[in-house]
């Protein structure tokens, strides 16, 4: 039977989810990846449980002019760039009307990329399993940006994770990701905040804390070994 029963909030999330991926933990080739910044909480629980290293992955989505919630793409870093067919053509949406909304959130990804990462180096992603989370996926235009920006640094595997999402977004990015846990997928699923008791905005504030604390409690990630020439 489906579990229609609202989370607390978005470390709550995370907790029930952790309960879903206990097949990764302990495992010194996982790496949590979290979309910011309302991925960071329900990430951080998962990692903590995992006992594995938690950074993030920053991902801005394109919301259409004038109705910003609803997402027509969104890019990612390394310069990818995911746009819906389906809602540009349903809304007409003019190219140069997705090219001013990508320019504003190129920044926007650039400043969040020096404030959570405050210098450090980018974790090491070749070769190991990546769970990459969030707090939800409503269109899921975010997640698969994160995804196929994520394919071309060589990772062993790719397990999105969120704790609720709408039906056919899950099955879609199944033909994307290496595998997708979705804990709750609500056939009426109008929204991701619906399913939260508590959807108050993450702040960079929390962000950076929770990452602070996870870099100094979670098991360290492995060091970057030397380049055998660029992935391909």
């Amino acid at each position: 039977m489906f579990d229609d029963r609202l989370f607390h909030d978005r470390r709550d999330a995370g907790r029930t989810l952790a309960s879903l991926l206990s097949a990764y933990s302990d495992r010194p080739d996982v790496l949590v990846l979290a979309l910011p910044r309302g991925g960071v909480p329900v990430g951080f629980e998962i990692a903590q449980a995992l006992h594995a290293p938690l950074d993030v992955f920053v991902v801005r989505k394109l919301g259409v002019p004038g109705q910003e919630e609803l997402a027509m793409g969104a890019i990612a870093s390394g310069g990818v760039r995911v746009i819906s067919p389906n809602v540009v053509r349903m809304l007409d949406i003019r190219p140069s009307d997705i090219e001013t909304v990508a320019r504003a959130e190129q920044q926007e990804l650039q400043r969040r990329e020096r404030l959570y990462r405050d210098d450090l180096p980018p974790p090491e992603i070749r070769g190991r399993t990546v769970v990459l989370v969030d707090d939800g996926l409503a269109t899921g235009a975010t997640m698969l940006a994160a995804v196929r920006a994520l394919r071309p640094m060589q990772p062993q595997r790719i397990v999105v994770a969120v704790p609720t999402a709408a039906p056919a977004t899950c099955e879609e990015l199944r033909s994307e990701a290496d595998a997708v846990v979705c804990a709750r997928t609500p056939a009426s699923f109008r929204a991701v905040g619906e399913w939260y008791e508590d959807f108050s905005q993450t702040s960079d504030e929390e962000v950076n804390e929770l990452l602070e604390r996870a870099r100094h409690g979670a098991a360290p990630q492995p060091r970057s070994q030397p380049s055998q020439g660029k992935p391909r």
